[in-house]
């Protein structure tokens, strides 16, 4: 590997064009591709298999009109005035007319005249109807009433208790992710419209989301500052540009080629969030590594550029290769938990970081190429010659390693319990990590979809925010359902304790289908709220015996409930095959027992920092004014899983960089505390500048509006800081002082048995650049 990696660099670095123009030849296809066909994201969270699930599903057959995607709109008096009278009244008419009358919305007032004709309005229907709980129930004085006019209920829209609120519940005829881009702009625009200047506020809530902003701010300003970081590690602009470049590139081809793939297979549009953040933080990583080995080459050994690209590619681009397959292995895991959702991440983040591994191995070399001998500029090789000379210590990067990994060495223990006492306090919050999905609660103040959802919780109750959808169906009794049977399945619902209001919403054309909105009195991610699911199922065989039909729910409060259960259940199985695969891939590289235990029990460290800060900041709200916003939640039920693949790749690279730099100084007769600390010395830089980056890229994304996408760059940046700083800086020197050279020991059966892994490319670093095949290009020489 490490032989045809360094005939690749020298090549590249000779005939650079043959290799960066198929990579712009690939990009201008997919931007092309791109403008023609738009891409298709989607953010609908589908978990197969769940009970939720499979009702919609079941439900999509059986009434394609309640398949689609619910949406919810609030209207609020700004001067506090009643909405359901005078001017205010013809202005809400108005709006909800304008709503009704949409695209892709569905008219419930024309179902309404259907529905009659079934038999809905019956006097035993509406004599159930008598029997909903009063709004006491979650703290009101008096109950939500739908809005009549002329003794005629308006479809669909509830008057607040006090009065000064209206909410609008609406269905669209696809479920929000297939809808065309603008039709929910397009919606609640239409009702604002109507209503500007007559002092009434539009609230469209969280369920009407389509697709997130994937890059703002935040995310520019991350990458703004990796380039700072690159500039102050690689001390020049090129050399800071090159790295910057060639991940920009590979993420363009990764997420791009997503992107046009989406039109093929369903993507979440969190999968493309994803492959973004990873493929700029491996991608800027792994061109730093082998950047730095060039200069280093140039700097130290006196180098041309052109060996040193070879020499660089044939060393730290092996390594890179490793570091990647790694990567790509553990998100490629994640199918194990057989959920397309989670599977389809991973899949994206996989593709992303193989371009990215490829474009560092064929991309930067050819960069570096036209880049020349400009890549150290003419005052650090001076400095350099000056080194050389007279054997002066490096830089004071350097020193300061030295004088780290020495303080570890002396004090191993204590900084040994340091590290453990860290990681741990920043683990404790885990222990109370709740799983969910995002709601209106989720999104920062002033956003309307939080203030929909203060709005609903505080003029209505809590429950209005995630009604639970109750279907009724036949099963395999023949005929409609009896109205009887549905009157009776009504005051059942209604009786239950926590639940706040029960409508009856519409039947199906053969009348064997019924579906109820059950209002809770408890929030929608309220542990309350999860009871009554559970009590609703579990009163299943009672309403099949006594009322005839067989019950269910769904809806996207129980939907949350249903993932949330799934993935905590699949987390323990992906943990425990990622640090057998960690042991595995380790002890092939180290040739060691001990390294590769303490290197996965130092990543679940990480991974479990990472939990506990995560959920201290976002379930707790703890600190959450320093970052600029105050919105408390669930953890995003995918995060764990997805983030355990994500952070055990990293924490690969950080360890394989540092630990092999220690496992060559020991190679070469150093023993002990000696060879930790000179490998220390060699490595800690680079790899406290990649993690510096990959810190700033994910740090952006905490500043996102999307909730989702804000958990995953903040657990993503807390991840890696703890896993760079705390557990490589720190706790990695200080357990390998503690065993001493033992750490290197492997029993023969093993080291004979395990094939032997070249990640630094060894053979090649003490070879001479004349017997190395350098004349074997893979393309034509310039004459």
């Amino acid at each position: 590997m490490s032989t045809l990696l360094y005939r690749i660099g020298r090549t590249a670095y000779r005939r650079p064009w043959y290799f960066i123009a198929p990579w712009a030849v690939v990009l201008a296809t997919i931007i092309g591709l791109l403008a023609v066909y738009p891409p298709q994201l989607s953010s609908e969270v589908r978990i197969d298999g769940t009970p939720a699930q499979n009702l919609i599903d079941d439900l999509a057959g059986k009434m394609p009109l309640m398949a689609g995607g619910q949406g919810i709109i609030a209207f609020e008096t700004e001067n506090g005035s009643r909405i359901d009278s005078g001017d205010n009244l013809g202005t809400l008419l108005a709006a909800v007319d304008k709503v009704y009358t949409s695209d892709h919305v569905i008219d419930a007032r024309a179902v309404l005249k259907q529905e009659a004709a079934k038999g809905m309005n019956s006097p035993t229907i509406r004599a159930a109807g008598a029997t909903t709980l009063s709004g006491a129930s979650s703290g009101h004085s008096a109950a939500a009433t739908p809005l009549t006019i002329n003794g005629q209920a308006v479809p669909g829209v509830i008057i607040s208790p006090d009065k000064t609120s209206a909410i609008l519940q609406f269905q669209f005829d696809k479920q929000t992710f297939e809808l065309p881009t603008d039709t929910i702009g397009n919606t609640v625009a239409a009702a604002k419209h109507v209503t500007a200047g007559h002092d009434i506020a539009v609230l469209p809530s969280a369920s009407m989301v389509q697709v997130p902003a994937i890059v703002g701010a935040g995310e520019v300003a991350g990458v703004a500052i990796a380039a700072l970081v690159l500039l102050a590690t690689l001390g020049s602009v090129v050399a800071a540009g090159l790295p910057l470049v060639t991940a920009l590139t590979g993420v363009g081809v990764g997420v791009g080629g997503a992107l046009v793939v989406s039109h093929l297979v369903s993507l979440h549009s969190l999968s493309a969030v994803l492959g973004l953040m990873i493929g700029l933080a491996v991608g800027i990583d792994y061109a730093l590594f082998i950047v730095n080995r060039q200069r280093r080459y140039i700097l130290d050994n006196d180098a041309s550029a052109e060996e040193a690209v070879g020499r660089a590619l044939g060393t730290s681009g092996t390594a890179v290769v490793f570091a990647g397959s790694t990567v790509a292995i553990a998100l490629t895991a994640l199918a194990i938990v057989r959920i397309h959702l989670i599977t389809t991440m991973g899949i994206a983040a996989t593709a992303t970081v193989v371009i990215a591994v490829l474009a560092a191995v064929t991309l930067l070399p050819a960069l570096l190429g036209l880049a020349g001998d400009r890549i150290c500029s003419s005052k650090a090789r001076r400095r350099a010659a000056v080194r050389r000379a007279t054997d002066i210590p490096s830089r004071r990067a350097r020193r300061l390693a030295t004088a780290w990994v020495g303080m570890v060495t002396r004090h191993r223990f204590l900084a040994a319990t340091a590290a453990l006492i860290i990681a741990g306090l920043l683990a404790f919050p885990a222990t109370q990590m709740s799983l969910g999905l995002p709601s209106g609660a989720s999104y920062n103040q002033g956003t309307a979809q939080r203030e929909s959802y203060e709005v609903v919780k505080d003029r209505f109750g809590p429950g209005y925010n995630g009604p639970l959808v109750v279907v009724a169906d036949a099963g395999n009794r023949e005929g409609p359902i009896a109205t009887t049977d549905i009157a009776a399945l009504y005051r059942d619902l209604a009786q239950l304790p926590g639940v706040t209001s029960v409508t009856l919403g519409a039947v199906s054309d053969n009348g064997r289908t019924v579906v109820f909105s059950v209002v809770p009195s408890s929030g929608p991610t309220d542990s309350a709220t999860e009871q009554l699911v559970h009590e609703i199922r579990g009163e299943a065989p009672t309403f099949a015996s006594e009322r005839h039909v067989d019950v269910d729910v769904t809806g996207f409060t129980a939907l949350g409930i249903d993932v949330s259960a799934r993935l905590a259940h699949a987390l323990p199985v992906y943990l425990a095959v990622v640090a057998v695969l960690s042991i595995f891939l380790l002890a092939l590289v180290f040739r060691s027992i001990l390294i590769p235990i303490k290197a996965t029990l130092g990543f679940v460290l990480s991974i479990l920092a990472a939990f506990g800060a995560t959920t201290a900041v976002f379930q707790e709200g703890w600190g959450q004014a320093i970052l600029g916003f105050h919105a408390t939640s669930p953890i995003l039920a995918v995060l764990p899983i997805v983030a355990t693949g994500l952070l055990y790749g990293l924490a690969m690279d950080y360890e394989v960089f540092l630990v092999s730099a220690m496992k060559e100084a020991h190679a070469h007769g150093r023993h002990g505390d000696d060879a930790i600390a000179h490998g220390f010395e060699q490595a800690a830089r680079v790899v406290v500048a990649a993690a510096a980056i990959m810190t700033a890229v994910f740090a952006g994304f905490i500043f996102n509006d999307d909730p989702m996408i804000r958990q995953f760059g903040f657990a993503l940046a807390v991840g890696v800081v703890v896993d760079a700083f705390v557990v490589r800086m720190l706790l990695v020197p200080a357990v390998m002082s503690i065993f001493g050279d033992a750490v290197w020991w492997m029993p023969r059966v093993l080291e004979r048995l395990l094939p032997k892994v070249e990640i630094e490319g060894e053979g090649l670093v003490h070879r001479p650049a004349d017997s190395l095949p350098a004349q074997q290009d893979l393309a034509p020489s310039r004459s």
